[in-house]
C-alpha cells in the first residue's frame, strides 16, 4: 500500500489517546506516524526487506504495550506506538500487491520479507496494488475521521497524506511507465541504488 495510507494508519492507531490520555496523545501520535512511515525508508535499499520485519514487529507489540501501560512515560508510550505503526505497516504490505513495477499484473509473489522464516511472504492482494482505487478508498476511510478528531499539526498531516494519496492514485499507472525511462539516465554510480524493477531493459537508454 502507498506510504500515505501507512502514515494515516499509524496516526489512527494512536488517535484514541486524544480522548483517553490527552497529555500523552502528541507523543503517541508522533510515534505512530513515525512507525507507520519507517519501514519504507528502505525504498531504495532492499525495499520491503531491509527495514520490514513483519514477525518481529508484531511480536514486539505486546511487551511494548505492557511497558507503556505499566510505565506511561512519554518515551515508553512513543516507542510503543512506533512499534504499533511499524507492525501495522508490515502486515498491511502483505495484504496488498507484490513487489513489482506494475503490480496490477500480479506477477510477483514477493510481498514482504520475513526475517524470522527466512523467506518472502506472498501478497494476498486484498488491496490490489499501492495507489489503486481500493488503496485510496482505505486511505479516505481512515484519514477523513482524523480530520475531525486530531489536533494540529497531526490534522494537517492527515489532510496532506490524503491529498498526496489522491494525486498518486491518479498518476500511478503513468509513473510505472515513466520510471524506467527516468532512471535509464541515472549516472553509473547511482545505478546500484536504483531498484531492479525501475531499471530499463537491456538495450534501452541508460
Amino acid at each position: 500500500m502507498m506510504l500515505p495510507t501507512h502514515a494515516v494508519v499509524g496516526l489512527a492507531i494512536a488517535a484514541p489517546l486524544v480522548v483517553a490520555a490527552p497529555e500523552l496523545a502528541p507523543v503517541a501520535l508522533a510515534g505512530g506516524l513515525a512507525g507507520g512511515v519507517f519501514p519504507d525508508l528502505d525504498m531504495y535499499a532492499g525495499h520491503r526487506k531491509t527495514l520490514h520485519y513483519p514477525t518481529i514487529f508484531l511480536l514486539s507489540t505486546l511487551p511494548a504495550a505492557a511497558v507503556a501501560v505499566s510505565y506511561p512515560h512519554p518515551v515508553a508510550v512513543g516507542t510503543a506506538f512506533f512499534i504499533f505503526g511499524a507492525a501495522a505497516h508490515c502486515q498491511m504490505d502483505r495484504f496488498g500487491g507484490g513487489l513489482e513495477l506494475e503490480p496490477w499484473k500480479a506477477t510477483s509473489e514477493k510481498a514482504v520479507y520475513d526475517h524470522v522464516r527466512g523467506r518472502w511472504l506472498a501478497p494476498k492482494r486484498w488491496i490490489p496494488y499501492d495507489g489503486s482505487p481500493h488503496d485510496l478508498a482505505l486511505l479516505s476511510v481512515v484519514s477523513l475521521p482524523l480530520l475531525v478528531v486530531l489536533p494540529d499539526p497531526f490534522r494537517s498531516v492527515a489532510a496532506l497524506a490524503w491529498m498526496v494519496g489522491a494525486v498518486y492514485t491518479l498518476l500511478r499507472r503513468r509513473l510505472a511507465s515513466i520510471a524506467p525511462v527516468v532512471f535509464g539516465y541515472a549516472p553509473q554510480w547511482l545505478v546500484e541504488y536504483v531498484p531492479e524493477r525501475y531499471r530499463p531493459e537491456p538495450g534501452e537508454q541508460s
